[in-house]
């Protein structure tokens, strides 16, 4: 599944809990909105941390295959240094 769709999804469950949350409140309108405030700020800390760590995840692949290349490089020096001798 892409960060996309999931994204998408996530964003559709936030709506529609916000919605049916209205329709069924049985609060007065101030204190509903103060905990559709505090839900949303809880639900975007939540893709702050998600979006925090999949960022991470990539750099660290990054890195791997940095070195990865280096180390190839490094040895088809060796090899290429080893032909040149010959």
């Amino acid at each position: 599944m892409s960060s996309g769709k999931v994204l998408l999804g996530v964003l559709a469950g936030l709506a529609a809990g916000a919605l049916v949350g209205i329709l069924i409140a049985p609060e007065k309108g101030s204190v509903t909105r103060k905990k559709m405030s505090k839900k949303a700020e809880d639900y975007a800390e939540g893709l702050k941390e998600k979006f925090d760590e999949f960022l991470d995840s990539i750099s660290e692949k990054f890195e791997e295959v940095k070195e990865d290349v280096a180390d190839l490089n490094e040895q088809s020096e060796v090899k290429s240094g080893k032909t040149k001798k010959k």
